[in-house]
């Protein structure tokens, strides 16, 4: 009996381990993806998001390939700023040739993924359940009701950054609603700011 109460001692200590183990590299990979946001480093981003992530920017690839205006008019905002902005910012002989991974990287590389959604960005209590971690959203130090999500893929913790597009669309509709404008209206006021150049009504065209 003391032998069997040993024995589950030991696996409750290495379960315990194995789980604040998981936390500490759910929070060095948050470290290393935000990091890469700030330096503009797309490859080694790349690394630390989960296939959720790259599986969208696929998905956008192809909509920035072949959507025409009624498609990308009827998008979601984050969706059609993105796919937009690549149009208006990106050579059309590197999007044809591009995979998701690829216009990932580009963006990145391009300061195309805003540093103000990490700068000021902190993981609070980090959750680990098999394959999957959620960690407290902290701002300024403050806490949110938000969480980011990571995934174990290939033995490293990554980053679903898709889980909180709907906390960026909320926060672009509030300030579009503040601003006066319409969404598209806004959203070519933005690309023209950034860029210096206003876009013209190519990028509401599929490229050819």
């Amino acid at each position: 009996m003391k032998r069997i109460i040993i024995l589950s001692l030991l696996i409750f200590l290495s379960i315990k381990s194995y789980s604040q183990s998981d936390k500490e590299l759910v929070l060095k990979s948050f470290e290393s993806y935000k990091n890469s946001i700030l330096t503009d480093k797309g490859k080694v981003a790349a690394d630390f998001v989960d296939s959720r992530t790259l599986n969208y920017y696929s998905n956008i690839l192809d909509k920035v390939k072949t959507a025409d205006s009624m498609e990308v008019n009827s998008m979601g905002i984050i969706d059609k700023l993105t796919v937009l902005s690549m149009r208006h910012r990106t050579p059309k002989s590197e999007l044809l040739n591009f995979n998701g991974k690829d216009l990932f990287i580009y963006a990145i590389d391009n300061g195309m993924v805003g540093k103000n959604s990490v700068i000021n960005a902190e993981l609070g209590e980090v959750t680990v359940s098999g394959d999957f971690a959620k960690a407290e959203f902290i701002v300024n130090s403050q806490k949110t009701p938000f969480f980011f999500h990571f995934y174990q893929e290939n033995k490293i913790w990554k980053i679903d950054i898709t889980h909180l597009f709907s906390l960026g669309a909320m926060s672009f509709q509030k300030v579009i609603e503040d601003s006066g404008e319409s969404e598209n209206d806004f959203i070519i006021n933005i690309l023209e700011v950034v860029t210096g150049k206003k876009p013209t009504n190519d990028i509401w065209e599929p490229l050819n």
